[in-house]
């Protein structure tokens, strides 16, 4: 039996973010209310930035339980990030335990965060992994673009791996939409056809983010 990540401690850890994301940054938050408001979600978010993950656990009406990789968890940060309910992930296996969470916690009707690239780059989504698809056909949970903008356009001062402390950022939250053609099929083309649906969708709200905020 696999541990589902806690509930609680996810509701913690968007509390946290709260504090943190709103006390060092100013965060714009637009279409949140786009988010269902129950039921099983997967944010789909861009990926820049090393804050890109906890500004939006931070401004996401729901808490959130991110996918992330195994390397973050070093020391202390292992202990902390699986407490508020982050599922740590092996980028370069099929990580079978990290699969069951993630759906665990979709079963349960929370939200899962991934970066549908895999890995920090230039956050313009053109090359999504196959994973999200999976989550979603496999769970039926609809996805929602998420659009994270200015936290990679200049170093900070002080800490250069940080935006400028009170800079804006802004997460723009897309409408929800289901991967699957609604045959519930599984196989590898029926995966190959979301992939390609889901890229078409979050490129376009990339797009429409970046007009409606001027970034």
């Amino acid at each position: 039996m696999t541990d589902v990540p806690s509930m609680r401690g996810a509701e913690v850890g968007r509390r946290i973010g709260v504090g943190l994301m709103y006390g060092l940054w100013k965060p714009r938050v637009l279409g949140s209310w786009r988010v269902p408001a129950s039921g099983p979600v997967i944010l789909a978010v861009n990926h820049s930035h090393n804050i890109d993950g906890p500004m939006v656990m931070g401004v996401a009406p729901r808490p959130t339980h991110f996918l992330i990789k195994r390397e973050a968890f070093v020391g202390p940060l292992d202990p902390f990030l699986t407490g508020i309910g982050q599922v740590k992930v092996d980028r370069h296996s099929t990580d079978r335990t990290a699969i069951a969470r993630a759906l665990g916690v979709l079963e349960q009707g929370g939200v899962l965060g991934i970066f549908p690239e895999g890995t920090r780059g230039e956050g313009d989504f053109a090359s999504i992994r196959a994973g999200l698809a999976y989550f979603a056909v496999r769970s039926g949970a609809p996805i929602v673009p998420v659009a994270v903008l200015g936290s990679s356009d200049r170093p900070g001062r002080l800490m250069k791996a940080l935006p400028p402390l009170r800079s804006r950022v802004d997460v723009v939250f897309g409408d929800p939409f289901d991967a699957g053609d609604g045959s519930g099929r599984r196989t590898r083309k029926a995966l190959d056809e979301a992939t390609a649906r889901i890229q078409k969708q979050l490129t376009a709200h990339l797009e429409n983010a970046r007009r409606l905020t001027g970034r």
